[in-house]
């Protein structure tokens, strides 16, 4: 661990040298630690930092203290959001080291926006993720104002390798652009299909509707538990897709799908129907673990609001906000990892265990 530590000494720092007090790796370690231990905004990570100064001087220099919350801002607003993307590579690095090669691994794509980050004078950063089924970011990209996800999406995809993963997006990502640089890439995908797609949505959908082809798809079916109820998931999949007349037009195209959720509770039955096209051959528990494995970016936004309180943070310097974004990613796939020594602990208890005693719980991190 000390040696992704070294990594920090690398960042660039574009301050005033004569001016610099506080050095920019303390100041990002300073944060990345704080944020495990329960603080979730500057004025907190300072008294992180004040409250436990003497233990942090064991991996940090700290010349002249702690730095004030307004300095730690400051220096989150200009340093560069790829370094802080690479400090986190290295931690995904060494927490998969011993994972090995997984065959057709899951790629989520999604956006989130910081609506703590909006005031009247801005919109918020809106910031598109990539995560894999594990729960550990990859790679994001902030999204311009004046643009959207489709544009972003390409971006992103070309800082990642993604051969021989399965890529899967909202509806919104179901453009064939992306398709071909999903195919050119070497990788397949899931993306899932709404109104916004011309005739292929409503095509699809009568093709499941009619019981006669339905039968003679792959078919996998589901039972659990789920949300104080009884969840069914249902999927099919077919590559009778010879009828389709836009198949050209999505480049690799080999099949498409349906999944029907039926939660029942208290009574009460609720249906969620949904349609998809992939490039994948006829395998339905690949598909099914690439509809289901797509709420894991979901999941990671979720664990943003709720357990990092993201959306309370009222940071309005952009940059600033986005690299807290990165380094809060970071956190979750270190806390997702960690073993506070109780089975099922939330990552929110996590946080609160390792805010009590950051002393003996970080240190811990740190051998991993």
């Amino acid at each position: 661990m000390t040696t992704i530590l070294d990594y920090l000494k690398t960042v660039e720092d574009k301050r005033q040298e004569r001016k610099v007090r506080h050095l920019m790796r303390d100041i990002i370690a300073l944060v990345f630690f704080a944020l495990l231990a329960s603080a979730d905004d500057w004025v907190s990570i300072e008294v992180f930092g004040k409250e436990h100064e003497a233990f942090l001087r064991g991996y940090l220099e700290l010349p002249y203290g702690i730095p004030s919350h307004d300095t730690i801002e400051r220096v989150f607003a200009i340093v560069s959001p790829e370094s802080l993307q690479k400090f986190r590579s290295l931690w995904d690095e060494m927490l998969n080291s011993d994972e090995g090669e997984r065959i057709r691994k899951l790629l989520a794509i999604d956006g989130k926006t910081q609506r703590g980050n909006g005031n009247a004078n801005q919109k918020p950063n809106h910031i598109l993720s990539a995560v894999d089924e594990n729960g550990f970011c990859l790679g994001e990209r902030l999204v311009g104002e004046k643009t959207n996800e489709i544009t972003a999406i390409p971006e992103l995809l070309n800082d990642l390798n993604i051969k021989g993963h399965i890529i899967t997006t909202d509806a919104m990502g179901t453009q064939t652009e992306i398709v071909k640089m999903i195919r050119k890439k070497g990788a397949d995908y899931v993306l899932a299909l709404k109104g916004n797609q011309g005739s292929l949505h409503e095509d699809v959908k009568l093709f499941f509707e009619d019981s006669g082809l339905l039968s003679g798809c792959a078919y996998k079916k589901t039972v659990e538990k789920a949300r104080g109820g009884i969840e069914t998931r249902e999927y099919w999949q077919t590559v009778d897709i010879g009828w389709l007349s836009q198949k050209k037009e999505w480049a690799g195209l080999g099949s498409i799908a349906m999944t029907r959720n039926t939660v029942v509770k208290n009574d009460k039955i609720s249906t969620d129907t949904r349609y998809f096209i992939s490039s994948l051959p006829l395998d339905i528990d690949d598909v099914a673990r690439a509809i289901r494995g797509h709420w894991m970016v979901e999941s990671h936004h979720w664990h943003l609001d709720v357990t990092f309180r993201e959306d309370d943070n009222r940071t309005a310097e952009k940059q600033a906000a986005f690299n807290l974004n990165i380094l809060k990613k970071l956190a979750i796939g270190v806390l997702k990892v960690f073993d506070t020594g109780k089975k099922n602990m939330s990552l929110r208890l996590k946080r609160f265990s390792i805010g009590t005693n950051p002393e003996k719980h970080i240190a811990r991190i740190l051998d991993l």
